[in-house]
């Protein structure tokens, strides 16, 4: 893709600009400060580069399945992965080539790779103003610079930039202690250029040196301009930032370390400047489908591997939470209204993980006053922790196991009275402003799934501090965590959120071994936010539409949503995040994955039997399949496939440049094809070698692939491999991706499957509650309005929350269902205060057969619970009923204003 070239943001792919296989950023610096009463995020950005030796291009000959055509990937080669299973042999034509290849990029590069990250939450890009639709911004010099100028290219868009420059490192005394042998062999002779060979020094410092080297990326970063004193030229168009140093014809001629002034706009499509449900104001990164690049320039393609570190100025109220590995403190600006938050990651990891968060937040801790609960309107402590009420014990829930294992939440406050001013490397606060949990007092028995798994592990990704190989990491079930809200979702949040997230991260522990992160903060987002849950390093963004139902009946009920998605987002941390997708149109390998291992994770949470795990595990694939039919049935098939760019996957330009396909179509955005049909595919597998085993296996190969990026071929080459009777059966790689992953519509096994699904334990008790439900509203039919009914004595079975969903999916099956029948339905299982899953198909009752007395029920769902309600105004729209339709404009103006972009345009082309 030539730069200059725009996309329709409605219709197209995703484009990726940034040349990567011409020069890598490797350390990113930003400078930023919040403006609420503007919207915007102004500050800057520095750079530290890393050209990649003019071996540029594709390598001739080298193909294989899916691996790209031997298209070079700067950053994303897989440098130092020494560490081969014995016995790992290419296992198709094609594969050892690959191989060879690899080894041959692993030597020319060097270069570190880390995990791409697939985000689930989706927001859109708002219409082209008339200054995005042409050239953008150029500086008044970009026409003297000349074509035979390298082009340094970054993905950007949303962004006011004003002044690109060099940064002169030579004036930073410090640098100058750095050993002259520490450089790296792939990127030429710097020793020309003092400044490169600094950069490049600082660069190659080793990962035991990590906290000098961000010490000197920061003071490099606050170093002057140039001494020559002109700027770097600059252009924008809609997607992409082009910068030139007139006089620089190649990579290693442009400086290493470049700063950029600029500014965000209210509009932009990285970031939602909204309302809390306190209403306060707040700003979160929205995790769209353009990711960071309307946050800062960045390079986006997930082989731009590269640490960062940020200081973020916000008001002093303010609570700021980042993707960060420690705590950060905050210190006193200058200026008394804003405090200063510190905040860096040593793994190398794609700019499209960047996660910024900076509202009037809470704590969640323990103990929480109901009084506070019931103070919305005082916001004094907003920017603390809620204090434990003197004498008042936690709210205790009504099943034993759940309540135990909460930890002992500290109530100092986040920011705390005795604060130092530091360096960024003084970020590290006191453990205690985490919650643990001391799983061993609480009697909480931990299945360890390792099996045979050697528990060694030789990583084979490039130099960074890992946590796989700390031996105090092998052994922490429950790493350190904090949970943030608004005041009036606290209690909530306590008796949901922070009473499972313990015995969530411990299960994680106990499948798929260590934490790839050392802490872990959960932020409940506004309601406008588009998705259940958003995982990022250090941080998980969860719905409000998850916390606990509260209902005084609902039990473990009420706390099943929350619990399995609070361990899909965990299970991110290894696929997604310290695993990732090199192509990100292989989605299902972070969602699939998830959903898969989501199950597993909340049974061994909840302790529950083999027997009563299988059976859940069941019932919950019925619901999948019946979703996952009922979309492919309303779907286009381009957009069912989840190799979409099949031989061509991980394929990208010259340059490095290449695009997602289908990432900006507004029907994709809503579609759970890669969550459900991935799902089912590791179904199918553990099927074929058993579930213990294929559980074993995924502890491998997170042990074998943590810190790099995969293609599909990479895990089922390894599964082949491993269980290698699976071929002698006729399962190979070609049969998997032409039933699986590169065609429409649903394989053979999976329609076989769901009769077998269809006849679970589970099922047949629903199935049983269907018929009584049926017969009542049977019985309804033919009464006279005025006589007074008897309603016949039936015994209706307790359903759990997934039952639940089964019985009311079922029910809406049926042609008619008499009022009264609604009415019984909604007062025996109380379902106006069960978990949103159950809600939403409640509403959907409601609406289809127009139930008036329960359309307050709809309009709240549509109000609280906006991730999960798009498709509902359709439903509203559809019926041409005039009342429903009125309900559908009214929640639609009621919300209007702080819903996704993108379910809005969804949702305001349906109803208006």
């Amino acid at each position: 893709m030539e730069p200059g070239a725009d996309l329709n943001p409605d219709t197209d792919d995703l484009p990726l600009r940034a040349n990567t296989n011409h020069i890598l950023v490797r350390h990113y610096v930003l400078d930023l400060r919040v403006h609420f009463e503007r919207k915007v995020i102004s500050g800057s950005v520095v750079l530290f580069l890393e050209p990649c030796c003019g071996l540029i291009g594709k390598a001739e000959g080298d193909t294989g399945p899916g691996d790209g055509a031997g298209s070079v990937e700067a950053g994303g080669s897989q440098d130092g992965f020494v560490c081969r299973l014995q016995d790992v042999d290419s296992i198709e034509d094609g594969a050892e080539r690959l191989e060879k290849t690899m080894t041959r990029m692993e030597k020319t590069f060097g270069a570190r790779e880390r995990k791409g990250d697939e985000r689930q939450a989706m927001s859109g890009v708002g219409s082209p103003t008339a200054a995005e639709t042409e050239e953008i911004h150029p500086s008044h010099l970009w026409e003297t610079t000349s074509d035979s100028d390298f082009t340094f290219v970054l993905d950007c868009c949303d962004l006011e930039v004003s002044k690109v420059e060099e940064v002169d490192v030579t004036s930073v005394s410090a640098m100058s202690s750095l050993p002259s042998e520490v450089r790296s062999e792939k990127s030429g002779d710097s020793s020309v250029n003092p400044q490169a060979a600094f950069i490049q020094r600082l660069i190659s410092l080793p990962s035991s040196r990590w906290r000098q080297k961000h010490q000197l990326f920061l003071l490099c970063s606050r170093a002057p301009g140039a001494q020559d004193g002109t700027s770097l030229h600059f252009h924008r168009d809609r997607w992409s930032l082009q910068v030139r140093k007139k006089g620089a014809a190649s990579p290693q001629e442009f400086p290493r370390a470049v700063r950029i002034c600029y500014e965000t706009r209210p509009t932009g499509g990285s970031v939602r400047w909204t309302k809390d449900q306190d209403d306060r104001v707040c700003v979160y990164t929205a995790g769209s489908p353009i990711n960071n690049r309307a946050l800062f320039p960045c390079q986006e393609p997930p082989v731009a591997m590269s640490t960062w570190q940020a200081t973020v100025r916000a008001p002093s109220e303010c609570v700021v939470l980042m993707s960060g590995e420690e705590q950060a403190v905050p210190i006193e600006d200058r200026d008394a209204r804003f405090s200063v938050w510190n905040y860096y990651v040593t793994m190398p990891m794609p700019a499209s993980t960047f996660t910024l968060a900076v509202g009037h937040w809470c704590q969640v801790t323990a103990e929480i006053p109901l009084a506070l609960e019931r103070r919305v309107t005082d916001r004094a402590d907003c920017g603390k922790t809620a204090k434990p009420w003197a004498g008042s014990g936690s709210v205790e829930l009504t099943e034993a196991e759940f309540v135990s294992g909460h930890g002992s939440s500290s109530s100092e406050v986040v920011k705390g009275s005795s604060l130092q001013a530091g360096s960024g490397d003084q970020t590290t606060c006191s453990d205690s402003t985490f919650s643990y949990a001391s799983l061993e007092d609480e009697g909480f028995s931990v299945t360890d799934y390792s099996g045979t798994v050697d528990g060694g592990v030789s990583c084979s990704h490039g130099d960074y501090p890992c946590r796989f190989t700390e031996r105090s990491a092998r052994s922490q079930r429950v790493i350190p965590h904090r949970v943030f809200g608004p005041v009036s979702l606290l209690q909530k949040a306590q008796m949901g959120v922070l009473k499972l997230l313990p015995r969530c991260l411990a299960a994680a522990h106990a499948v798929l071994g260590v934490h790839p992160f050392p802490r872990l903060d959960i932020l409940i987002v506004p309601a406008g936010f588009s998705s259940l849950g958003m995982a990022s390093p250090h941080i998980i963004f969860l719905s409000q539409s998850v916390l606990y139902s509260g209902s005084p009946d609902s039990g473990k009920n009420g706390l099943s949503l929350c619990g399995s998605r609070m361990c899909h987002e965990i299970a991110h941390s290894w696929f997604g995040l310290v695993i990732g997708a090199r192509d990100w149109t292989e989605e299902w390998i972070s969602e699939g994955f998830a959903t898969y291992l989501e199950d597993i994770i909340w049974a061994q949470a909840q302790q529950l039997s083999l027997q009563a795990t299988a059976e859940q595990s069941d019932l919950k694939a019925l619901l999948r399949w019946r979703r996952l039919s009922d979309e492919l049935q309303n779907s286009e098939e381009e957009l069912q496939i989840l190799r979409p760019n099949m031989e061509n996957t991980g394929q990208v330009t010259e340059s490095g440049s290449s695009t997602v396909k289908h990432a900006l179509n507004p029907d994709k955005t809503f579609m759970q094809v890669h969550y459900l049909k991935g799902y089912f595919l590791l179904r199918f597998l553990a099927s074929r070698v058993g579930e213990q085993q294929f559980i074993n296996f995924f502890r491998l190969f997170v042990k074998k692939y943590h810190g790099r990026l995969i293609l599909s071929q990479d895990f089922l080459q390894m599964l082949l491999i491993i269980f290698p009777d699976m071929k002698r059966k006729g399962l190979t790689l070609s049969a998997i991706y032409a039933d699986w992953l590169d065609r429409p519509g649903i394989p053979k096994w999976l329609y076989e499957r769901s009769a077998v699904w269809s006849q679970a334990r589970l099922v047949k008790e629903v199935k049983a509650e269907v018929v009584k439900w049926i017969l009542l509203s049977q019985s309804h039919q033919g009464k006279g309005r005025k006589r007074k009914r008897i309603e016949p004595k039936v015994n209706y079975k307790k359903l759990t929350s997934e039952q639940l969903v089964m019985l009311l999916e079922l029910l809406l099956e049926e042609s008619e269902l008499r009022v009264a029948t609604m009415r019984a339905l909604q007062r025996t299982y109380n379902l106006q205060n069960q978990d949103a899953e159950v809600r939403h198909r409640w509403c959907e009752l409601v609406v289809k057969h127009a139930h008036t007395q329960a359309y307050g029920d709809v309009e709240h769902f549509l109000v609280h619970d906006q991730a999960m309600g798009v498709y509902l105004y359709g439903e509203l729209m559809v019926h041409e009923d005039p009342e429903q339709q009125a309900l559908a404009r009214r929640c639609l103006s009621l919300v209007q204003e702080e819903m996704d972009q993108s379910a809005r345009r969804v949702v305001e082309e349906m109803v208006l």
